[in-house]
Order: structure tokens, then sequence, then C-alpha cells
């Protein structure tokens, strides 16, 4: 039987489910925790995975985060009552399945689970995280990634050291300053809006100390003074939020490309 887990505090709503689940053949487990939720999905590797966005302590966000860590391509659908788009967006950015507003009818939530499990499973490696397909060479090139948002940064460091990279990822413009002093990455994926130092004073001063690195910007502001002034110091490129993983691996790559022609 194919088995789905069901994590959400509220008790009747996993009861209520289990029960709809079952009735259409599949195997059902439940939690009422973020961590009772990673600890059965590290146990039973579910085929797809039902989150509950709004809980205590540890929110649907943040497990999305966790699961993604544990199987970057492990099916989630969020149950995402009262979110708001910020929140939409981040889960996008986590490259949930499906953001189910509550609301609608089981029979669009069933549909989905229905349509998720007929489509090719993408198969890990015993070690996780990786496509049996062969694990990922270490490509040897540093990134450092800049960003005051926990969430993002950890995605993003996650993705890339899946990916060959040796990702690392500060929250602020001066520990990033002084990361650099240390060890001058290859690339740095700077945030724009960054808390007390933005990103286009860190680039200035990255500028000043001569860093013959590449650097990526990274920003969700449509604030066309500041992006003028962060493209007049040359960064190679320009990311928008919310972040396209895949498109922004490839500008990655081209970047790294270029700088060694």
């Amino acid at each position: 039987m194919v088995k789905i887990l069901v994590i959400d505090d509220d008790r009747m709503n996993c009861d209520l489910l289990q029960a709809v689940f079952t009735r259409h053949g599949y195997d059902v487990r439940t939690a009422t925790s973020g961590l009772e939720g990673l600890n059965l999905f590290r146990q039973d590797a579910p085929r797809v995975t039902i989150l509950d966005l709004r809980m205590p302590e540890m929110d649907g966000l943040t497990v999305l985060k966790e699961i993604r860590a544990i199987d970057p391509h492990a099916p989630v659908i969020i149950l995402g009552g009262g979110a708001t788009e910020v929140q939409e967006n981040q889960a996008r950015a986590l490259r949930v399945t499906d953001f189910v507003r509550r609301g609608l009818s089981l029979d669009v939530l069933v549909e989905g689970v229905n349509r998720v499990v007929q489509q090719p499973m993408k198969r890990q490696s015993p070690s996780g995280g990786k496509e049996q397909s062969g694990p990922v060479a270490d490509t040897g090139e540093t990134v450092l990634v800049v960003d005051d948002e926990q969430l993002v940064r950890d995605l993003l460091v996650q993705f890339l050291s899946l990916r060959g990279y040796r990702a690392f990822g500060v929250k602020d413009g001066s520990t990033a300053l002084s990361s650099v002093k240390q060890g001058p990455p290859d690339l740095i994926l700077l945030d724009l809006m960054l808390p007390g130092m933005n990103g286009v004073e860190v680039l200035r001063r990255l500028r000043a100390e001569n860093f013959t690195g590449a650097v990526i910007i990274v920003t969700g502001s449509y604030d066309e003074e500041l992006l003028q002034e962060a493209w007049a110091l040359h960064p190679q490129e320009v990311i928008s939020k919310p972040i396209d993983l895949e498109n922004m691996l490839a500008i990655v790559q081209l970047v790294l490309v270029c700088r060694e022609c």
C-alpha cells in the first residue's frame, strides 16, 4: 500500500484525513507536531506528505525545510488556511508540490494526492538527498550565501551543496565581509535587503577591497534607485525573489564558467 503522512496539530483533522485516504486505499500515518512528523518521515519514507502550515513550536515551513534537507524531491502538499502571500511564496521557493487552501472540497485534495502518486518517483540514494543516477561530483567551487532570512539561506546552502558546491551561509553583511577576508569564495549570492548594512554597501566594500570573485544580487525589492546603485557596482547578475532554484543554478554555473574564460 502507498504510504501517506499527515502532519497537523489538530487531531480531528488528522483523523478525518486518515479516514478519507484509508477509504481510497492508502496506508495513512499521522502526527500532531512537526517534530513527530519529521521522525515518521525519516522512519516511513511516505510517498506523499500532507502538511499543515500553521502549527505551534515548529510550523509547516520549518518542517518543509527539514524535509527538503532529507529528501529534495519528496512530494509535499501544504494545507495553507489563512496563509499570507509571503508564506505561500516561501513554500513555492521550497518547491512544495501543491499549496491547498482550507475550505476546498476534500475531493480536490484526494485528486491532488492521486495525481502525485501516479507520477514516476524520483529515487534517492541510501545516503539520502541525491538521486540514484550517481553521486554529484564536488566542483571544488565555494559559494557564500548572504541572507538574513534563515529559511531562504538554509535552502540555498542545501540546494547548492547537493549539486557539488561548497556552500555556506551567513546572516548579515559584516559577517560576510569577515568571512571573505578569511577565505574568499568563488561566488557570493548576496541579498540586497540586509539589516544594518544592505547589499549595496556590502558590494561597495567588496569592490574597495578588490574582491575578485563573482557576485550575484538576490532581491525581492522593487526599489529602482537601490537596484541602480547595485548595478553600478557591476554584479554579474541580479536574481529576483521568490527564487526559481533551477534557473538560479543555471545562472550560477554560467557565471562561474565565464569567470574562467
